[in-house]
């Protein structure tokens, strides 16, 4: 299985026998272009969508005719099996920002949990929905989302082989949100790649759970994962 970081919290995810999936497709130039990230333009056969919002929701953005997931519950496309569990873009049980859903993409033997706008710490109940974990995306910016001390829980409670952080600063995106490094800044095992995408499978998971921080594909300004 390959991923790769298109930007903010949108990835693309391609299984073994080529089906594709993005999560969260942002729209270029929203919020009178404080989301200064390049057009996704890419092809997909699943697009999932976490909350309605315009950097997650752009489905226009992808090509292709991809089948739309925006709801909870378990939904199986070719080779590949949807899990979406609710849960709130704030502390308030959305009553400020709305609803959430954290997507489970379990393809190729592996299972990706992907936590879009999450603005919550998790509940023993949503832990056991999420169950185990070989790669988190995680949003670590804060302010929008959880911040880094409520991702490093969530990191801690799901134990995951690899975490990905997203849904933070970078020099074309003018939210008022953190900074990857202020997340990886008091971690061990943190690796930065050079590229945007990782290639995974069950066999060659690290055995110590590790930190990939990626490049992002669709930014081309400024060091946008802080080497």
């Amino acid at each position: 299985m390959k991923v790769k970081f298109l930007a903010h919290a949108s990835f693309l995810t391609t299984t073994n026998n080529g089906t594709k999936i993005i999560t969260d497709p942002y729209k270029a130039g929203c919020f009178n272009n404080a989301l200064g990230y390049k057009p996704i333009n890419e092809s997909a056969d699943i697009v999932l969508i976490s909350h309605d919002h315009d950097d997650h929701n752009c489905v226009s953005e992808v090509t292709g005719q991809p089948k739309i997931i925006k709801e909870v519950g378990s939904k199986a496309v070719k080779d590949v099996k949807i899990s979406g569990i609710g849960s709130y873009h704030d502390t308030q049980k959305g009553t400020q920002r709305g609803n959430n859903i954290i997507f489970v993409i379990e393809a190729d033997g592996l299972r990706i949990v992907h936590l879009g706008d999450l603005g919550h710490g998790l509940s023993k109940e949503e832990y056991e929905k999420i169950g185990n974990v070989d790669v988190l995306l995680v949003p670590v910016g804060g302010y929008f989302t959880i911040n880094e001390k409520v991702a490093t829980e969530i990191m801690n409670g799901t134990n995951p082989k690899i975490l990905i952080p997203m849904h933070y600063k970078t020099s074309v995106l003018d939210f008022p949100i953190a900074e990857v490094d202020d997340f990886t800044k008091d971690k061990k095992n943190v690796k930065r790649f050079g590229n945007s995408e990782i290639e995974v499978t069950k066999e060659t998971l690290p055995k110590t759970p590790e930190i990939w921080v990626l490049k992002m594909l669709k930014c081309d300004k400024g060091k946008d994962y802080h080497e």
